[in-house]
């Protein structure tokens, strides 16, 4: 069964820092894109980070840019998200996803996770 498990997520006060993980079973992660995206309240879905086939490439939204590093494990077949200095700002449920490439556009994922919540607040 194909799958993807996001978890990691919590309350974390401004400047704290939380690890995503991002597990999947039934396919080989380092073959395909792996997204980050999230979604704030209100807000429209928006990518956050993608790691290319074989790390090719790493791409950041702006706003994470050196406050949040993607990395992948192909031994545990996962990926993560480290994310410090959180702002409230980076509230979200925050998902992964996997596409044949790093399309930025999760309406061109192939498999999708459920999404796990981030909140930063004091």
């Amino acid at each position: 069964q194909v799958q993807l498990v996001e978890s990691g997520g919590g309350l974390v006060q401004p400047g704290g820092s939380l690890r995503l993980s991002c597990a999947a079973s039934g396919f080989t992660l380092k073959n395909y894109g792996i997204h980050w995206f999230r979604q704030a309240p209100g807000k429209e879905r928006e990518g956050v980070s993608c790691i290319t086939s074989f790390d090719t490439n790493l791409y950041y939204l702006d706003s994470v840019r050196g406050r949040f590093t993607m990395s992948r494990d192909n031994a545990k077949n996962t990926v993560y998200l480290q994310m410090n200095n959180l702002i409230p700002e980076d509230t979200a449920i925050y998902y992964c996803a996997a596409a044949p490439l790093c399309s930025g556009n999760f309406a061109n994922t192939q498999y999708r996770g459920q999404g796990t919540q981030v909140t930063v607040s004091s």
